[in-house]
């Protein structure tokens, strides 16, 4: 059982930093089509370009080959961790993140994620939380007004978007009636009517809206990236970092735009749910009888196909809105997202009494 821990772990980890690598490339080539434009090219390996992959390799020797400058009056221990807390804690959150329905390995039930937890979405909003602390810890430790300024925003941005987000996934919360991702998963296998999946963003559309401006907030992605504000204060609280520490706040981003796609697609569109498939084939006017193994590789590649489509989703945001002012991120994260996520709420609470006489 050790062992298979051990394996689901490396798997997790393996993807989440090839996915956060390749959304290096993504993150240029996608903004370059939608401005008409080549993209990252010129880098190539015996005259292969390979649509510009090659930069990935680039851009890792640069950050590892470049003078990592620490400023004289910076608290040096607290500059060193402060970027280890987004990325490890990102890292944390896909724990409780399953990737496909539960298969049987001699005669054992075996958990496509690392842990299955009574009380998962506590855990995942805990880590989620932990992450603010390295640009607050950045900021201050610094000792350089810009990257205060940043920390400071950061701090400011999670508050308000922190209790947004905890509001509007109640409504789920109380569709299922659990805590536990993985049983939250399983329930959207279910039809409404006969014919329509249970999914999240069918019995909770308007806590998707909510959910998705929150927890692009949390992630401090454009239009909600005032803690970097290049305009405005330089880069914010990671002016005072080089090398591979900014690197590492660089890759601990990427890796939370890869962990909040799975965090919607688990949530919100049926995780490793395939519509009308269940643990005998596919139930669509008859029962159309598959073999189990079959089964479990439909259900793991339609959770990566969900995946990647909600990273192309938050990629396509990055790249189509202006960045908020700072009042406006707080008016619509105290004013707009909250005040809707109670009556959301309400709303939720007198449909089930509804239904449930």
């Amino acid at each position: 059982m050790f062992l298979i821990v051990i394996i689901k772990i490396l798997f997790v980890v393996g993807v989440l930093l090839t996915f956060a690598a390749l959304l290096t490339w993504v993150e240029r080539k996608q903004s370059a089509v939608t401005q008409d434009r080549v993209g990252a090219n010129r880098v190539q390996i015996l005259g292969i370009r390979a649509l510009g992959l090659f930069h990935i390799i680039t851009d890792a020797l640069k950050m590892f080959i470049k003078e990592d400058y620490v400023p004289e009056k910076v608290n040096k221990f607290l500059h060193f961790i402060a970027p280890l807390f987004p990325f490890f804690s990102a890292l944390a959150v896909f724990a409780v993140i399953p990737f496909g329905s539960p298969i049987k390995i001699g005669g054992r039930i075996v958990e496509l994620s690392i842990a299955r937890l009574d009380s998962g979405l506590i855990y995942l909003f805990a880590l989620s939380s932990l992450a603010v602390l390295g640009p607050v810890i950045a900021g201050w430790a610094s000792h350089e007004k810009y990257a205060l300024l940043g920390g400071m925003r950061a701090a400011a941005q999670m508050i308000s978007y922190e209790i947004a987000l905890g509001v509007s996934i109640i409504g789920v919360i109380m569709v299922y009636n659990t805590l536990d991702i993985s049983l939250i998963v399983e329930k959207q296998g279910e039809l409404l009517f006969g014919f329509l999946p249970k999914w999240g963003i069918f019995v909770q559309p308007l806590a998707f809206l909510l959910f998705l401006p929150a927890i692009i907030a949390e992630n401090k992605r454009i239009p909600f990236d005032l803690p970097e504000g290049e305009s405005e204060i330089v880069a914010g609280y990671f002016t005072e970092y080089s090398a591979m520490r900014w690197g590492m706040f660089f890759l601990a981003e990427f890796v939370e735009v890869a962990v909040v796609a799975a965090v919607l697609t688990t949530l919100f569109f049926g995780g490793w749910q395939f519509p009308y498939l269940f643990d005998d084939g596919f139930h669509f006017f008859g029962v159309w009888h598959l073999p189990y193994w079959l089964i479990v590789i439909i259900r793991i590649l339609t959770f990566f196909a969900k995946w990647i489509f909600g990273i192309w989703f938050l990629q396509q945001v990055r790249w189509t809105f202006p960045r908020f002012r700072y009042d406006q991120l707080m008016k619509l994260g105290w004013k707009i997202i909250l005040p809707w996520g109670l009556i959301n709420i309400a709303l939720t609470a007198i449909v089930i009494m509804l239904i449930n006489g």
